[in-house]
């Protein structure tokens, strides 16, 4: 592990209480978490996108003002679901947010996960074969691919005042490199494959759409290097980027203890039609987290690590676990920070 960021879910609602956040409370908070963050020299701050429900939908205009405020940090999304998407429409945005930042965004999509409706992309106008749309997600992520890479898109019209010409036009801005800041968010071993055989970067999360009879952390190991075995095979140059997420809190206060003194194990269970995989939640005294975390597999064998946090409980808590584990925790693990 060299480098950590958090991943925000992005959850508004009631608190409780007669306390509620709102929409508006969670960018803003959002905001204030990655200015935060970068003067701690955390690597990244990353966000979840989930449609129809009380979360982040439309990540860029959060990105570019996280960009505008920051300095150092990745920004960037885990996942964006193309089921949703104008591949064209997204390949601008994040060409924008990429220029605007100076390189910083990691674009995580995928097909998606469970949504709180019924195919939710056919009102936004895209229609599938498949039950769970992966068609569709596929198709639209080949285009965004071919558009950020420059490919023209659309012919020029040659009797246009706004320039002319002919062949095909591209999309612009174009922002040079960003290809090689996409991930691709794999919840399997065929998919993680997938991502390595077509040369982008690979996000798994804490939860594996399988059941392979092993412990999460071996299971998850496998995948990276299974992703890692297409990329040499498929001839693609440099070192592709591999990041696992985790829920991990070190508990060095009692409100530590509170919030998260009794962790959740492992488990197997069901979700989008199949058998999956959950990883389990760590949550102890620094030094005991160290020893645990040097024993996980697929966080030894990633290069970054996302941590998942609790948005709801406000910058200045998150910025306290972000911190603890910075200070006792991360360097332990081969981290290095921005700052460094």
């Amino acid at each position: 592990m060299q480098r950590f960021g958090t991943l925000s879910f992005g959850h508004y609602g009631p608190l409780g209480g007669g306390r509620e956040l709102t929409a508006r409370d969670s960018m803003l908070q959002a905001i204030d978490l990655a200015q935060g963050m970068d003067d701690l020299g955390a690597n990244g701050i990353y966000f979840r996108v989930h449609h129809f429900a009380r979360q982040q939908s439309s990540p860029m205009p959060l990105l570019a003002a996280i960009a505008a405020r920051t300095q150092r940090i990745e920004m960037g999304t885990g996942v964006i679901d193309m089921r949703y998407e104008n591949p064209l429409y997204l390949a601008e945005e994040a060409a924008s947010v990429d220029l605007i930042s100076d390189g910083r965004l990691a674009l995580g999509v995928s097909r998606g996960s469970p949504e709180t409706v019924v195919r939710g992309y056919e009102s936004f106008g895209y229609a599938s074969e498949d039950p769970r749309g992966a068609d569709v997600a596929r198709e639209h992520f080949d285009r965004f691919l071919r558009a950020i890479d420059g490919e023209g898109m659309a012919e020029r019209d040659p009797n246009s005042p706004f320039g002319g010409g002919r062949g095909l036009q591209r999309i612009e801005p174009h922002s040079p490199g960003l290809r090689s800041r996409v991930w691709w968010g794999a919840g399997s071993r065929d998919t993680a494959e997938w991502a390595g055989r077509i040369g982008v970067n690979l996000m798994s999360s804490t939860l594996l759409t399988e059941d392979a009879g092993m412990p999460f952390d071996e299971l998850q190991a496998e995948q990276i290097d299974l992703f890692r075995a297409a990329w040499a095979e498929a001839g693609h140059p440099g070192t592709p980027r591999t990041s696992v997420s985790r829920s991990i809190f070190p508990i060095v206060t009692q409100q530590d203890a509170l919030y998260f003194g009794r962790p959740e194990g492992e488990g197997v269970g069901y979700i989008d039609g199949g058998r999956a995989t959950f990883g389990r939640t760590y949550a102890a005294e620094p030094d005991v987290l160290v020893e645990q975390l040097k024993q996980d597999a697929a966080l030894a064998s990633a290069d970054t690590l996302m941590l998942t946090i609790p948005s709801q409980l406000g910058v200045e808590y998150n910025l306290h676990v972000v911190e603890t584990f910075a200070k006792h925790v991360a360097p332990a693990l081969g981290w290095v920070g921005t700052r460094a």
